[in-house]
């Protein structure tokens, strides 16, 4: 295979070291190899850094294995031309493996050319990624809550998604409220807490609501509701 770069190097990422394999020399003649074992953390990975500068390194390349090549990449991403590779792409050939090997073919495919990079976006966006992805995960978990409540309502005879289209909405919280306190509601007392825009009379949610609910009911809508109202 035709070599491309001059200096470059693959890292074996693992959760408490990381395995670096350095090739340089003359593109037309076989490269030479540097290994080292590095730790980790942040002053381990500085080594790295500063032994990569030594030898002059223009090129990096690791897999994207979990979450352990971010920590790398957040310290090398300003001196280094950095690769992020797919482990699919660059599995290599059957047979025993170890850190050292996995290395060396990482720094050979690099060095030839053959590895596409996955995208990795700037900073500020990564930073995004992981608000944005962590407010999905808290609306999915308050969803769930919210399918809960529905299967209580359900089991307690209580068919308030039949008369309102969004229970968790102004007028539908207020009576899930009223619901969870206890309260006895009356006709005058549902007036008021239904909105004016809602479609359905006030007798059909009266007569919706009019369930045979159990405070084993109760308790279980106040810890879902709670869960939900916190999320």
């Amino acid at each position: 295979m035709e070599a491309m770069i001059e200096r470059c190097a693959g890292l074996d990422v693992h959760q408490e070291t990381v395995v670096a394999c350095v090739l340089f020399g003359p593109l037309d003649k076989k490269p030479k190899t540097s290994i080292e074992t590095f730790s980790t953390t942040t002053t381990g990975l500085l080594a790295l850094s500063d032994w990569l500068s030594t030898l002059q390194v223009s090129d990096v390349v690791m897999e994207s294995t979990g979450v352990y090549w971010k920590p790398i990449w957040n310290i090398l991403e300003d001196s280094f031309h950095l690769v992020l590779a797919n482990a699919r792409h660059v599995k290599n050939v059957p047979g025993r493996k170890t850190d050292v090997k996995d290395a060396e073919w990482l720094a050979k495919l690099l060095r030839c050319g053959l590895i596409e990079s996955n995208f990795v976006p700037p900073e500020d966006i990564r930073d995004l990624r992981d608000l944005t992805r962590y407010r999905k995960k808290l609306i999915h978990h308050r969803t769930s809550e919210q399918n809960r409540i529905h299967k209580i309502l359900q089991d307690a005879n209580i068919k308030l998604t039949s008369v309102l289209s969004d229970i968790f909405g102004v007028s539908g919280r207020r009576i899930l409220e009223a619901i969870l306190n206890g309260e006895k509601i009356e006709t005058d007392g549902l007036r008021k807490m239904v909105d004016w825009r809602t479609k359905a009379s006030i007798t059909d949610i009266a007569h919706a609501i009019n369930g045979r609910i159990r405070r084993h009911h109760r308790d279980m809508l106040r810890y879902h509701w709670e869960h939900m109202s916190y999320l």
